[in-house]
């Protein structure tokens, strides 16, 4: 028995020995380091941790009483945008501890406000300046106007930072957006709440020059979030006559302004060409003349 065994296990191992050996090996690929502002993951920083206190103030407390009133109280949940856009307003920009104190007046999961503020894009994460500046490079800014690849010039080379960045002073932060929903009067930009359209690059450093000259007037400190103006919450004048909306020729709106504390004028939001909304600028382009047929328009001042 073992005479026949011996040779064919003496094959095997001559055969063993002549087959090479693969070593089985694996490339280790890495991928750089992305930061939390664009993951939707929070990480504990000096300026943004659970141990940091918030609470809403008493005007704050007041506005939450009249929109929960709005929902039902089994649905009250619901009102978890208005009240982190209040906590962002008080705070500054929607820390982890402004999430915890929605999440504990609403009595919902703290993770279900994580969902919402990791959302929507209006929610910031991180400080930013007293200034926010969100220049939107979507495919009609680009196009529209002077495009809004030189309103970004413009911007990153007055401020000295590139976007997603904040000045030294915390007076600015500059930002890249997608759509803001003025794509007929672009290119344009968002500044904290406001809306400047129709900009050129020469009236763009123009308004960020009038912001920090009214900051510095005012005694404003960087990341303080707000336009300095004439209403109380620091948001810029509420009053329209104020803002340049009253009955006035096209022709001035061009050089139209509200005035902020201790009478530094402001450019006022909106288009900065001189139209008043989204008309053609140079005039009508229909309704020019007297329709034909048997129509006929009213002729008391109506229509």
């Amino acid at each position: 028995m073992a005479s026949k065994i011996l040779p064919k296990v003496g094959r095997c191992l001559s055969r063993a020995s002549r087959t090479p050996i693969r070593i089985q090996s694996r490339s280790l690929s890495t991928t750089p380091r992305v930061a939390s502002d664009a993951l939707q993951v929070h990480r504990d920083s000096p300026q943004n941790n659970p141990f940091i206190p918030f609470a809403f103030n008493a005007i704050n407390q007041k506005l939450i009483a009249e929109i929960l009133k709005r929902y039902p109280p089994q649905y009250k949940k619901a009102a978890v945008l208005p009240l982190l856009d209040l906590g962002q307003r008080q705070h500054g920009f929607t820390s982890i501890s402004v999430m915890n104190e929605v999440a504990r007046v609403l009595e919902m999961p703290p993770m279900r406000v994580y969902e919402v503020a990791t959302f929507y894009t209006m929610f910031n994460r991180d400080p930013v300046g007293r200034f926010h500046v969100q220049a939107c490079t979507t495919t009609p800014c680009q196009l529209g106007g002077c495009g809004s690849d030189k309103i970004m010039e413009a911007i990153e080379s007055h401020l000295g930072v590139g976007p997603g960045s904040t000045t030294e002073d915390g007076m600015f932060t500059f930002s890249e957006v997608e759509c803001l929903g003025a794509c007929v009067n672009a290119p344009m930009v968002q500044i904290n709440d406001d809306y400047y359209e129709d900009l050129t690059p020469e009236s763009m450093v123009t308004l960020l020059k009038a912001l920090q000259a009214s900051a510095e007037v005012a005694g404003a400190a960087g990341g303080t979030a707000g336009l300095t103006g004439e209403s109380a919450a620091g948001m810029g004048s509420s009053k329209g006559v104020d803002r340049g909306q009253g009955e006035r020729d096209v022709k001035m709106q061009a050089s139209r302004g509200y005035s902020g504390k201790q009478g530094v004028k402001l450019p006022s939001p909106g288009p900065q060409s001189g139209r008043r909304t989204c008309e053609n600028i140079a005039g009508l382009t229909a309704l020019t003349e007297e329709p034909w047929g048997n129509e006929k328009l009213r002729t008391d001042g109506q229509l």
